[in-house]
């Protein structure tokens, strides 16, 4: 199996059990590649805050899941270690967001990751940063 195919598989293993993505936050998974992933989410009424813009946590929530496939992406499983997110600009009701997430460095067990979150317009609305730390076990079994 080729890096290009284990990713693929390791998204569709993942994504099929994620309730939290998938069903609660109604992401759809739009690539799995060896080191990066891309997932999209359009904000619905559930993910408004009291200023009706979308709650960061939930930008978090979308940045955070594509850094998990991206970061699992060679079937090794990997959990974060630490993030951190720069809401640069708020969104609306309807709105569709895209994560991509890139891995900057894999250095032994720990790896780097960058997720840039844009609307529909191609604007930057989010950055985040996170560092995974690989844990036994994979994915599924090779």
């Amino acid at each position: 199996m080729d890096a290009m195919e284990r990713a693929r598989r390791v998204g569709e293993t993942m994504f099929a059990v994620d309730i939290a993505s998938k069903d609660t936050m109604g992401m759809e998974l739009l690539a799995c590649q060896p080191g990066r992933a891309v997932i999209r989410m359009t904000v619905r009424e559930l993910h408004l805050n009291g200023h009706q813009i979308c709650h960061g946590g939930f930008i978090f929530t979308l940045a955070d899941s594509t850094f998990a496939f991206a970061c699992n992406s060679y079937n090794r499983n990997a959990v974060a270690a630490g993030a951190s997110i720069e809401f640069l600009k708020p969104t609306h009701l309807g709105d569709v967001l895209t994560c991509e997430g890139v891995e900057q460095v894999m250095s032994g067990r720990h790896g780097v990751y960058d997720m840039t979150v844009t609307n529909q317009r191609g604007e930057v609305v989010a950055l985040f940063r996170g560092k995974s730390a690989q844990i036994p076990g994979t994915v599924f079994p090779e």
